[in-house]
């Protein structure tokens, strides 16, 4: 019995000594790789930049025009003659529709040929008057006839006048809204009319900017339509008082529109120049780490033993324009930060630079 015991404690002691042994050549794996130098990451770099921008503030903008109104009827009417075409430019006062004024006229005619009849009893009365043949009563009724019938005539002139509807300013014709034969009631919209040069551009900014902006400042306002082409302006009007639902400044921009490239109606997300350039330090967008406590880069340095390092620095960004940030404080111009491949980096870590592959937003190649 006391050997079969002694053989099973040689068995348990030689188990557990090589579950021992097996785990401890584990650990001192793990140490040494702990231990090993990590190896290089491949990432992309560009330098901090100093470049001059000028101070500028964007907003949102409408475009109207300088002048837009529905050409509509004042009078009813049947359409007798249409004088433009969908789409023309037509000149201030160039007859656009011609409304059935026939029975208007015969009318006309009729009140014309009562008031040469009243004109004529008015001269007999003023003959006899002075004979004492009528009385002054009789004389002054001839005479307010005269003039009675003379406002109706000149009642009938004006409505067959506004039969003919004429453009009221110098502008661009939308597509119209009537027929020929067609009978308009007053109020009915013919066609639009839009003056498009110059064009004025409206846009609104919060009240901490009254101090900022001024009347004659640039506006540049990009639009979708044409992404190629700059179109620029100044402001010409600041509303003297602020929206009170939102406490924000109405602003107007006039931009000429010789081309009528710009149209009533369409957006823009434009810039105000504020002030002159001034220099500041850059760095491309795709160098900014955007974390929950602030902004990052990864500024590239050199160790005691001279192998490139990836240190993370906080940093203060500020505005966004063409692809590169404003860097407000956490790094200088001259400083070398990483351009991409942030995410398989840790502070301390050591980089291999290969900026062989082109970047977007234009990063600097060396």
């Amino acid at each position: 019995m006391w050997l079969r015991l002694g053989i099973v404690t040689v068995l348990l002691v030689a188990v557990f000594g090589g579950i021992g042994w097996y785990k401890y050549a584990q650990y001192q794996r793990f140490q040494d790789m702990m231990a090993a130098p990590r190896p290089a990451v491949v990432v992309s770099s560009a330098p901090v930049t100093l470049e001059r921008w000028p101070e500028e503030i964007e907003a949102l903008g409408t475009f109207t025009a300088d002048q837009g109104v529905h050409v509509a009827t004042e009078v009813p009417g049947r359409v007798q003659a249409i004088r433009f075409e969908s789409g023309q430019r037509t000149d201030a006062g160039a007859v656009l529709v011609e409304l059935d004024a026939s029975a208007e006229r015969a009318e006309l005619r009729a009140i014309q040929a009562d008031l040469e009849l009243a004109r004529l009893d008015y001269e007999r009365a003023q003959d006899l008057r002075r004979t004492q043949a009528v009385s002054q009563s009789q004389l002054d009724r001839a005479a307010a006839l005269v003039r009675g019938l003379e406002a109706r005539a000149e009642q009938h002139r004006v409505l067959i006048e506004r039969k003919t509807i004429r453009a009221p300013f110098r502008g661009e014709l939308g597509i119209r809204e009537i027929h020929l034969g067609q009978y308009l009631s007053p109020g009915d919209t013919v066609v639009s009319l839009q003056a498009l040069d110059p064009i004025h551009l409206d846009f609104t900014l919060p009240e901490r900017y009254l101090g900022a902006v001024a009347v004659g400042q640039t506006v540049r306002a990009p639009v979708a339509a044409w992404p190629d082409h700059a179109f620029t302006g100044a402001i010409n009007a600041i509303s003297p008082e602020l929206e009170r639902a939102n406490r924000t400044l109405h602003l107007q921009a006039t931009l000429d529109n010789p081309d009528g490239r710009l149209r009533p109606g369409m957006f823009s997300l434009l810039t105000v120049v504020v002030s002159e350039p001034r220099p500041v330090s850059t760095v491309p967008r795709t160098a900014i780490a955007y974390q929950a406590f602030g902004e990052t880069v990864f500024v590239l340095e050199e160790d005691a033993d001279g192998n490139l390092t990836a240190e993370r620095r906080p940093v203060r960004a500020g505005r966004v324009r063409d692809g590169r940030v404003e860097i407000l404080a956490g790094v200088a111009a001259g400083d070398e930060v990483v351009a991409t491949g942030q995410m398989k980096l840790r502070s301390g870590q050591r980089v291999r630079i290969d900026n062989s592959l082109e970047l977007p937003n234009g990063v600097a190649r060396r």
